[in-house]
């Protein structure tokens, strides 16, 4: 079905987490149980796991600071090799901060929530110009060089990992960063060609959710509380996520062929 490069025979083991939407509290609680999983798989002379985070850190949950702030530290734990996708919510900060949107759509979807986290409070009529340049004075540097260094899309093996998904149809190469980071319906009711696996977060439920080819999971963690990591495992999919912190398996569907498309 697919060949993760994960953690039977001495292959790779791999985690992804989904969207954290300002969170710090469900991430602090959900990290220390990754090492505490890595440590019960992991043989002696194993290659580090690598985990990807599938972007979305900040906006509607009221900690987006605090969670770049654990981002940033889970970037020295050397028993991982962290990775960090750009989520749509990423983009649309660093496009209010360069003055390409208004504040008050920023706000609309969850920035007001970031504003606060970094001490920019708004009073009645907001004064976007002012709060605009608040930010950039409240935004520490190493935050600003995480932001704009986000990936967009990440391979191991025939594992791809995205933020929102993929134009069906269109090689990788010329997919286009509107698409991976915004894409819903289209994607989702397409099937997915065979020779990836796609890993998405953007489009949330209460529960991580799949279908042939690809698993989503955002679980609504500003919401539900609940903030889920997928470990691929050899040929398997578990789940673990902040509420349980035991990893269960997930069943998946192959991939549907799709004559004559590329992923």
């Amino acid at each position: 079905m697919f060949s993760t490069g994960a953690a039977q025979g001495g292959e790779r083991l791999i985690y992804a987490i989904g969207d954290i939407h300002g969170r710090a509290d469900l991430l602090a609680r959900l990290l220390p149980a990754l090492k505490e999983d890595v440590r019960r798989r992991r043989d002696e002379g194993r290659e580090r796991p690598l985990v990807v985070f599938l972007g979305d850190y900040v906006d509607k949950g009221p900690q987006s600071r605090v969670v770049i702030d654990i981002l940033l530290e889970f970037t020295g734990d050397t028993d991982f090799e962290p990775r960090f996708l750009l989520g749509n919510h990423e983009e649309t900060l660093l496009d209010f901060l360069a003055g390409r949107i208004r504040g008050r759509t920023w706000a609309e979807h969850g920035g007001d929530a970031t504003l606060r986290s970094y001490g920019v409070h708004l009073a009645g009529e907001a004064d976007w110009a002012d709060a605009r340049e608040r930010l950039r004075q409240a935004v520490p540097p190493a935050h600003l060089r995480f932001l704009e260094n986000l990936e967009l899309m990440i391979e191991a093996d025939d594992l791809l990992f995205v933020h929102a998904g993929i134009r069906p149809g269109v090689p990788l190469d010329q997919q286009t960063t509107r698409d991976l980071l915004w894409i819903r319906s289209d994607f989702l009711k397409a099937p997915v060609t065979p020779d990836r696996f796609i890993v998405h977060g953007h489009t949330p439920r209460d529960n991580v959710y799949g279908a042939p080819g690809r698993l989503c999971l955002d679980s609504a963690a500003y919401m539900s509380g609940r903030l889920s990591a997928g470990i691929f495992v050899g040929d398997r999919v578990e789940i673990m996520d902040s509420i349980s912190l035991t990893p269960v398996p997930f069943a998946i569907s192959p991939a549907v062929p799709v004559s004559g498309s590329s992923v």
